[in-house]
């Protein structure tokens, strides 16, 4: 079922047009990344989707329902985890069920329902400054869950992190998300993240940016383990680099 549409965005900022007549969906319980380079606008279209750009052009819609310009309606995640240092991170966690008026102590309550099936079971009374570099994504992730339980957009958010940690994460993501069924937009400049966890793959290129191509990742999360090191993990790379390299693009 379709959850999430976008019809013909397009986005100028001081006369320069960013991206141009985008149209792409996501399906519930999909992971969808938009990959491309620096400067191809994906950034600027997820803001879009969050609602706090309004477009020059073109809609949004959730569950059939228009949210053009209505932040709120989503949750989203930028690539730092903008934990606040001098909160617990129960508090972190809880605060957009805060924000939505609940009151403290059932807010608390309700976000320690999610700790054991994010791996953060025992850090509710630690501060960000007390927690690895995983740990803090995890709390960032599931504050991220709680603000919108049907979707959630990510901007780079394991970029910042060393290789195996990264690595661990991807496979506590997709893990995650069979267990719990929310759906996801993903921004990635990086190829192997993009195969690895997506179902579909719109690559944006260009200036404008543009949709070039929609690549479709056939093969079931629970058989993604290694599937970095499989012959059919390359080829949707040099596919992928295939693309990028085009003249033009």
């Amino acid at each position: 079922m379709e959850l999430l549409r976008t019809d013909r965005i397009s986005k100028s900022y001081e006369s320069r047009l960013i991206i141009r007549d985008i149209s792409i969906h996501l399906d519930e319980g999909e992971l969808v990344s938009l990959l491309g380079v620096s400067g191809s606008g994906k950034t600027t279209l997820l803001n879009v989707l969050s609602g706090l750009t309004v477009p020059d052009s073109g809609s949004v819609f959730l569950c059939g329902k228009e949210i053009t310009g209505q932040p709120g309606q989503v949750s989203y995640m930028l690539q730092k985890d903008l934990l606040l240092e001098h909160k617990r991170v129960i508090d972190n966690v809880a605060l957009p069920l805060v924000i939505r008026g609940m009151k403290k102590k059932e807010a608390r309550a309700e976000a320690e329902r999610y700790f054991g099936q994010f791996d953060l079971a025992g850090t509710q009374m630690l501060y960000p400054s007390q927690m690895s570099g995983g740990m803090r994504q995890r709390a960032a992730l599931l504050r991220t869950y709680l603000g919108s339980r049907k979707l959630i957009l990510l901007d780079e958010p394991f970029s910042a992190l060393d290789m195996i940690t990264r690595e661990q994460l991807h496979s506590w993501y997709l893990n995650i998300m069979g267990k719990i069924g929310f759906s996801t937009i993903l921004i990635t400049h990086d190829v192997d993240e993009a195969i690895m966890l997506s179902d579909r793959i719109y690559v944006l290129t260009g200036k404008p940016g543009e949709i070039h191509h929609e690549l479709r990742i056939d093969i079931p999360r629970g058989e993604r383990q290694d599937f970095n090191l499989q012959p059919e993990f390359a080829a949707f790379k040099r596919q992928i680099r295939d693309i990028l390299q085009q003249p033009g693009i």
